[in-house]
């Protein structure tokens, strides 16, 4: 079969170049972008007097044809085609003969790929954006249950300070708020329309290129033609995005599979969402969870492929950026899957809220709090009064406690005989007050008031988490 490209050349291609020069076989996924800006194109053409009205009605209904050909799997892809471009657009001069060939007049598939691409990212863009709006919105469905629910808040993977299980929730919420928010400044900045730049310098036919964008969906043309087709800045976009999403995912993903261990037991995954053993009859194993971390890695591998691809081009179009896509479309396939199912799993989730609460009498949680007392209560400095908290951690391992099950009388006799060491060695000009009121201690050393007592903005107090909550709901029903 001759190319359509073939005048020059006096020999057939080798079918090993065909095989390797081919991108059909991953490139025909464009397939509707492609019918789609050759519809505008046609019609653009039409309006600058290139086409007979019977011309673009052809065209039109062809393009029609080989759409419906395609959707029913009727259509014969044939990798001599070298590419979907080439590939449609023998299909139609076959259908309607000369008026096919027009088609391609004012542009080259240099500007057609960048059209076609960009397209493809923008439209998966909206799907990736609805997507995480879901997820949120599943996560603060949860969220909003669990403001009261106490559970140990971690640094470091070490028990720091009591939180709510919904505080945590809407912390996951706001990584993925920001990954929405950098699929929007992407979707700003791909809104120049490649089409009618042709193969890096514009065409002498007076395409109607601005009138072009706005049929496409775009805002405007762009500026210069070999930019225009030289760059895939939008593709490194979405697959930065894309690695962005995972990563937040990836860290979600591994707070559940610890959530879900014996050795926390805050969550379980519905049987649907987990899986066995071949050998070991009693493992439920959080696979869902751990193949979400796992997938994190080859998005970064398919970034730093493209990357790397791009970074020694000279500028407009080369035949390495034939390798842009392969990339995208397997990102843009796997953070879609892993964004639906890591909402569905959520769903789904049982959350033990009695073991949560029983975790956060373990490692002193409420330190910070006895060293705040010391400070507001006692006048003493916070460096003296973090070392004598430490002491009564001290004190309480050694009667096998935690911090906040020791007896408030007992632990402000305690605390008076630290302070009254410090006021020894203290300047005499420092007001510390020595009296212990154990009424105020005992509060202090309650888990429940330590949480509720963090209300500054952005706390984890319970009706700071609500206006959380509120906020994100409100920006949501904003975006959709």
């Amino acid at each position: 079969m001759a190319k359509l490209w073939a005048g020059r050349f006096q020999n057939d291609a080798n079918e090993l170049l065909d095989e390797f020069n081919a991108s059909l076989p991953f490139d025909k996924n464009l397939w509707e972008e492609d019918i789609k800006g050759s519809l505008e194109h046609a019609k653009m053409l039409y309006s600058i007097g290139l086409l007979e009205i019977s011309e673009l009605d052809s065209i039109t209904n062809g393009l029609e044809e080989i759409k419906q050909e395609i959707l029913q799997d009727k259509f014969e892809f044939c990798i001599e085609d070298e590419d979907i471009h080439m590939s449609i657009e023998r299909a139609l001069s076959n259908k309607i003969g000369n008026a096919g060939k027009k088609l391609h007049t004012a542009r080259s598939r240099n500007d057609q790929v960048a059209l076609d691409f960009k397209l493809y990212c923008r439209k998966h863009n909206a799907i990736l954006q609805r997507l995480l709006s879901e997820l949120i919105s599943t996560i603060l469905n949860m969220a909003k249950q669990h403001t009261n629910t106490l559970m140990p808040g971690m640094t470091h993977l070490q028990h720091a300070q009591p939180i709510s299980f919904g505080y945590h929730l809407v912390a996951w919420c706001m990584g993925l708020k920001r990954d929405i928010e950098r699929l929007q400044c992407s979707i700003k900045l791909s809104d120049d329309c490649p089409l009618g730049s042709a193969a890096l310098a514009g065409t002498p036919y007076g395409n109607e290129r601005d009138n072009l964008a706005l049929s496409l969906g775009f805002k405007y043309a762009s500026a210069n033609a070999m930019d225009s087709v030289g760059q895939r800045d939008f593709a490194l976009d979405i697959l930065y995005n894309i690695s962005m999403i995972m990563l937040h995912i990836s860290r979600m993903a591994e707070e559940l599979i610890l959530w879900s261990s014996y050795e926390f037991k805050f969550v379980s995954f519905s049987d649907s969402f987990a899986t066995g053993s071949s050998i070991m009859p009693q493992k439920k194993n959080p696979d869902v969870a751990e193949l979400l971390r796992g997938k994190t890695g080859r998005t970064y591998g398919n970034l730093i492929s493209l990357l790397t691809t791009m970074k020694a081009l000279p500028f407009a179009y080369n035949k390495d950026m034939q390798e842009d896509k392969e990339c995208v479309f397997d990102s843009v396939k796997t953070a879609s899957i892993s964004i639906k199912i890591l909402t569905e799993s959520i769903k789904t989730l049982t959350i033990h809220t009695e073991n949560m609460r029983n975790m956060c009498e373990k490692g002193h949680l409420v330190a910070t709090d006895l060293a705040d007392f010391l400070v507001q209560e006692c006048n003493i400095a916070f460096r003296e009064a973090h070392h004598i908290t430490g002491t009564c951690v001290q004190y309480a391992e050694s009667k096998k406690l935690d911090l906040s099950q020791v007896d408030s009388k007992e632990l402000a006799n305690f605390l008076q005989n630290h302070i009254e060491v410090l006021m020894r060695n203290t300047d005499s000009n420092t007001n510390i007050k020595m009296q212990i009121d154990c009424n105020k201690l005992h509060e202090v050393l309650s888990i429940e008031n330590s949480m509720q007592r963090r209300n500054s903005a952005g706390g984890c107090n319970s009706d700071e988490v609500k206006k959380q909550i509120n906020s994100l709901e409100q920006w949501l029903c904003e975006i959709n």
